[in-house]
C-alpha cells in the first residue's frame, strides 16, 4: 500500500519514513512495533484536544471541557476516524491478526491513530502534531454541535438524584483482575433510596463506574415518578448510546509532555 496517499489524507509528509512505518506496525507483525509511539501519541492527542476545546469554548467550565475532550478522545471516535482514513489498509499485521480481521478491530485502529500522531511529534514538533490533530478533529467537533455538551452517565445520574433531593450514588469496587497493564474492574453503583444496585465492568475504575451509573440511570428512569424533561431525555439517549459503544481511551486527565527519544 502506498503510504503517500495516507500522508496526503492526514496533511503531513514525514521527513523520517521509518517513523511512519513503525507507527503502522502492529506488535503481531514483529519489532519494532508501534506500542511506544502509541503511548506518546496518547499524550500528544490529549494535550492538543484540551487546547482545541479550551480555545473553542472560552466560557465553558472545566467540567464541560473535560466532557468535550472525552467525547473526542475515545476508542469509538479514534477508530471511526481511522476508518475514514482507510488506515486499516496500511497497518502491518501478523498472519493471525490478518486472518481474524485485525485491520477492522477498533482497538487496533485507535492505537494506530495515536501511534501515527506520536510519530508526527517525533518527526517534527508538537506544533505540527497539533496542526494535524486540529485538522482531523475540528470537523468532528463541529459535527457534534457546539450548543450541547453531552454529559457522561455519572453526571446525569448525580444531577437527576439532586433534582429529586435524593442522596448521591455510592460506588464500590467489587473486584480487580488481570495484569497491571490489562486490568479489569468491577464496580457496584447503589442508590438505596430507590432500591437500585447495578454492576459495571471496565478497563479502569472510572470506566467501570460510568457503566454502572449508566445502568442505574436507565433503571431509575423506568420507575414511576422519575420522568425527565425532553431535553434531558435527548441528552440521556445520546450519552447512553455513546457509553454502550465507547471505552475511554484517555489514560490521563493531565498531560505533561517532555522531549522524547525513541
Amino acid at each position: 500500500m502506498n503510504n503517500e496517499i495516507l500522508c496526503q489524507r492526514i496533511g503531513y509528509q514525514f521527513g523520517q519514513p521509518a517513523l511512519l512505518h513503525r507507527a503502522l506496525t502492529h506488535r503481531s507483525y514483529g519489532v519494532p512495533h508501534n506500542e511506544r509511539l502509541e503511548f506518546l501519541g496518547d499524550g500528544v492527542l490529549n494535550c492538543a484536544i484540551a487546547g482545541l476545546v479550551f480555545g473553542q469554548f472560552p466560557d465553558a467550565p472545566e467540567g464541560d471541557l473535560s466532557r468535550w475532550r472525552s467525547n473526542l478522545v475515545n476508542q469509538k471516535t479514534l477508530s471511526g476516524l481511522a476508518r475514514k482514513l482507510e488506515l486499516g489498509n496500511y497497518i502491518r499485521l501478523g498472519e493471525g491478526e490478518l486472518k481474524s480481521g485485525g485491520h477492522r478491530r477498533p482497538s487496533i485502529l485507535a492505537d494506530a491513530i495515536e501511534a501515527l500522531l506520536g510519530a508526527i511529534y517525533l518527526d517534527s514538533s508538537f506544533a505540527e502534531a497539533e496542526r494535524v490533530i486540529h485538522g482531523l478533529f475540528m470537523p468532528l467537533l463541529q459535527e457534534s454541535g457546539s450548543d450541547t455538551v453531552i454529559k457522561d452517565p455519572k453526571t446525569l445520574l448525580q444531577e437527576h438524584l439532586q433534582n429529586q433531593r435524593l442522596a448521591l450514588p455510592e460506588y464500590t469496587v467489587i473486584t480487580t483482575s488481570g495484569e497491571a497493564h490489562q486490568q479489569e474492574f468491577q464496580v457496584a453503583c447503589a442508590v438505596p433510596e430507590l432500591a437500585v444496585r447495578t454492576t459495571g465492568a471496565g478497563t479502569s475504575r472510572r470506566s467501570a463506574e460510568q457503566e454502572a451509573a449508566r445502568q442505574a440511570y436507565e433503571q431509575i428512569l423506568l420507575q414511576p415518578g422519575q420522568a425527565v424533561s425532553e431535553a434531558g431525555k435527548k441528552n440521556s439517549r445520546q450519552s447512553v448510546n455513546r457509553s454502550n459503544r465507547v471505552r475511554s481511551h484517555s489514560r490521563k486527565d493531565t498531560v505533561k509532555l517532555t522531549t522524547a527519544q525513541d
